[in-house]
């Protein structure tokens, strides 16, 4: 009896496998209905902003797969420097509705879905498409931050099928990149700063394509397709309250200010000696990043303006106690610096930078005024 039963169980389970591997020669029945599922942010730094994916459920075929394009592998070698030079291989993966739903669940991330209103001839080229990118090297893409992600290639994928690029195009919002990105790094505020030195002038332009899921969902929700809206029911999965994050003693503004505080009161060389040879070498991995990486988020950043390698010179001077070129360097720092505030007075950031603009401004303030004599 007992052999009996998991001879069922197995030949169940072979022909589940079989289904999803054969999945690509199967047509749809009239029944079938394609979705996007867009799902609510998580407290890791990579679940941020959220994610993107396809869901082709079938009831009469037994279908209920998504698809989505947010798998990389830790593994890979080099992850790191892959991810900063820009050519980390993600791809695309599927997996069963319910492994999907379960995962969030878990995460108690939110899920909406949006039912497309697309032909019958329309469902079933996305559904081969999907499956022959699948067993092909189709499914693997190039990760870049804004141009591709998991919700630009969603976009892309639907615009593809439907014959027309009517699907996540930027019409309206006229905020730039950095704008857009800003506020999701609300109580993160490291990694809120990082990624505002780090990138450079091409996160300040609009984007023409929408590249995050909720501007998509925003997308889908309003957008009409021949006087016929694309957006056929709007389901909500899973209804989460995005949990609180609770309060750390060190990672916010205010024990970041702190720091800069003791170094002004301190004021002591060898600290601003210290000071400047960091921001210094932050200017040189910018600079290295820029060069290095195929990311265009990271090309002419300005924010070597304060993080400028020329601090290097400054306390190259002041250990040789060279006067002259300890003022000559700390003006043409300061002219810098002055032109960095400029460029930021419009920028989200300018407030969590501040206190590097204030410290190096005392100190450069400080030099010009010993050395002139």
């Amino acid at each position: 009896m007992c052999n009996r039963k998991f001879t069922v169980v197995f030949i169940l389970l072979l022909s589940l496998f079989t289904n999803r591997v054969n999945s690509q020669g199967i047509s749809l029945s009239n029944n079938a209905e394609v979705s996007i599922l867009t799902c609510g942010t998580g407290s890791e730094i990579y679940s941020l902003f959220g994610h993107t994916a396809i869901r082709i459920k079938d009831t009469t075929n037994f279908i209920d797969e998504v698809y989505n394009y947010g798998t990389f592998d830790f593994s890979t070698p080099n992850f790191y420097l892959k991810f900063v030079k820009g050519d980390l291989q993600y791809l695309e993966t599927s997996c069963t509705f319910e492994e999907f739903f379960q995962e969030y669940l878990y995460e108690k991330r939110s899920i909406d879905e949006q039912v497309l209103y697309l032909s019958q001839e329309k469902k079933q080229a996305l559904f081969d498409y999907l499956n022959a990118s699948l067993q092909s090297d189709e499914r693997f893409y190039t990760y870049k931050f804004i141009d591709k992600n998991c919700t630009t290639m969603v976009i892309n994928t639907l615009n593809k099928i439907i014959g027309k690029n009517i699907i996540g195009v930027n019409n309206g919002d006229a905020s730039t990149c950095r704008k857009i990105l800003y506020p999701y790094f609300n109580n993160h505020f490291y990694a809120q700063l990082g990624t505002s030195i780090i990138f450079g002038s091409k996160v300040d332009l609009k984007s023409e394509q929408l590249f995050l899921p909720s501007e998509l969902y925003d997308n889908i929700k309003n957008l009409k397709v021949s006087n016929y809206p694309i957006c056929k029911e709007n389901k909500k999965i899973i209804d989460v309250e995005k949990p609180e994050i609770p309060f750390s003693w060190w990672n916010n503004l205010y024990a970041f200010c702190l720091i800069f505080v003791i170094i002004i009161f301190l004021n002591k060389s060898f600290i601003y000696k210290s000071y400047f040879l960091f921001l210094g070498t932050l200017g040189l991995f910018f600079i290295f990043a820029g060069f290095y990486s195929l990311h265009k988020e990271l090309v002419n950043n300005y924010n070597i303006l304060l993080f400028n390698p020329g601090l290097f010179a400054i306390v190259l001077f002041e250990i040789k106690n060279n006067k002259k070129w300890i003022l000559y360097s700390s003006i043409f720092t300061l002219i810098c610096l002055l032109f960095y505030i400029l460029i930021l007075i419009n920028k989200p950031y300018l407030g969590i930078v501040a206190p590097f603009i204030v410290t190096s401004g005392i100190r450069l303030v400080q030099l010009i005024l010993i050395n002139r004599r």
